[in-house]
C-alpha cells in the first residue's frame, strides 16, 4: 500500500458535437453489452504530424478527426469496430478493429484494407489496441471474451517484413499496451486481472523472458485500460470506468493521480501539445476528450519518429 499521490486535475479540450452524437441508433457492439442507449464511445486517442487529434467510435464504426482549431470530422465510417489507432511513421492510419482484424486507413481518401485477420488458421477473437515499435513492428492484443473464466487473450507482433508471431497467450482481458524506452519491455494491461503485466522480449526475435506482474490496482469497475508512457519511463494507466489515470514510476510507485473533470468512463491516452507535455484522455460517457498538463513529457509517438529498421 502506497499513500495517495498528487491530483492532476483534467480539463475538457474538446466535445463531441451534438450532431454527431448518435443517441438512438443501434449496432451490435452495444446489443452485445447491455443494449443501453450509446451517443458513441471514445477510443484509441492519437495525434499525426500536422496536430491533428484520431480517435474511434466503437459502437458506430467512425474515426473522428479533430484539427488543431477543435474543428470535428468523421473521417471514416465503414461497417467494423474500431478500438485502438495509431499512425505510422509514413502517415498510414492502422486500427486494431474487434469485428475485422488489424486494419490501415489511407489518410487522405480513407479507404480501408485488412493487414491481417486469421491467424494461425482461425479468426482473430477480438483485436483490441496497438502499439508500434522503432523498427515498425506491430504489437496488438487480441482481448476477444477473454475475462476470469476463460483467460484465453492473447499478445501478437507483426514485424515490419509481414510475418507474424504470437508473443504471449492465457491472459484474462489483455488490453492497452506500451513499450518502455529501450523496448525490452512490453507492458500490457490485463483489464480482468486488474493488473498491468510485465512481458520481457528477447533479442532477434528470440521469444520472451519470463511474465510477471508490474502493477496490481486494488480495485475499480472495470480494470486497467489504455496507456502510454513518458520521457523518465513512467507509465500512465488509465483506470477504466473510475474517471481516473494513474501514473506509475519505474518500480511501480503511484506518482501521480489525474482526474477527470468530466464523466468516470475513462478509456485511452496521448501525449501531444506543446513540448509533447499534454496529455490527452478519451472520457466515453461525456464523448469529450480531456487533457492534463503533466510535468515530463511524453516518449514521442511511432509517428512522429523517424523508422530505425
Amino acid at each position: 500500500m502506497y499513500s495517495a499521490p498528487p491530483v492532476i486535475e483534467t480539463e475538457v479540450h474538446a466535445r463531441l458535437p451534438d450532431n454527431l452524437r448518435l443517441l438512438g441508433e443501434r449496432s451490435n457492439w452495444i446489443d452485445s453489452r447491455d443494449g443501453k442507449p450509446m451517443h458513441s464511445f471514445l477510443e484509441g486517442p492519437s495525434f499525426d504530424r500536422d496536430g491533428n487529434f484520431y480517435c474511434v467510435d466503437i459502437p458506430f464504426g467512425r474515426i473522428f478527426k479533430v484539427t488543431p482549431n477543435g474543428d470535428w470530422s468523421v473521417f471514416a465510417r465503414y461497417d467494423g469496430e474500431p478500438n485502438g489507432l495509431k499512425i505510422h511513421q509514413d502517415g498510414r492510419i492502422f486500427v486494431a478493429d474487434n469485428k475485422l482484424g488489424l486494419l490501415q486507413f489511407d489518410p487522405v481518401t480513407a479507404d480501408y484494407l485488412v493487414v491481417h485477420d486469421r491467424p494461425m488458421f482461425e479468426r482473430f477473437r477480438g483485436l483490441n489496441d496497438l502499439v508500434f515499435a522503432a523498427n515498425g513492428d506491430i504489437y496488438f492484443t487480441d482481448i476477444g471474451h477473454s475475462d476470469l473464466l476463460r483467460p484465453d487473450g492473447r499478445v501478437f507482433r507483426l514485424r515490419y517484413d509481414g510475418q507474424l508471431d504470437l508473443v504471449v497467450e492465457g491472459i484474462a482481458g489483455p488490453n492497452g499496451l506500451v513499450l518502455n524506452k529501450d523496448e525490452t519491455i512490453l507492458y500490457v494491461a490485463a483489464t480482468r486481472w486488474n493488473q498491468v503485466i510485465s512481458i520481457p522480449l528477447r533479442s532477434n526475435y528470440a521469444g520472451v523472458g519470463k511474465v510477471g506482474v508490474f502493477v496490481q490496482l486494488l480495485g475499480g469497475p472495470v480494470g486497467p485500460d489504455g496507456m502510454a508512457m513518458d520521457e523518465d519511463g513512467n507509465l500512465a494507466v488509465v483506470a477504466a470506468g473510475s474517471g481516473t489515470v494513474w501514473v506509475f514510476n519505474p518500480m511501480g510507485e503511484p506518482i501521480y493521480r489525474i482526474r477527470s473533470c468530466a464523466g468516470r468512463r475513462t478509456t485511452n491516452l496521448a501525449y501531444g501539445g506543446v513540448g509533447n507535455k499534454t496529455l490527452y484522455i478519451t472520457e466515453a460517457e461525456q464523448g469529450v476528450i480531456l487533457k492534463a498538463e503533466m510535468p515530463t513529457a511524453g516518449r514521442l509517438m511511432y509517428s512522429h519518429r523517424t523508422v530505425t529498421q
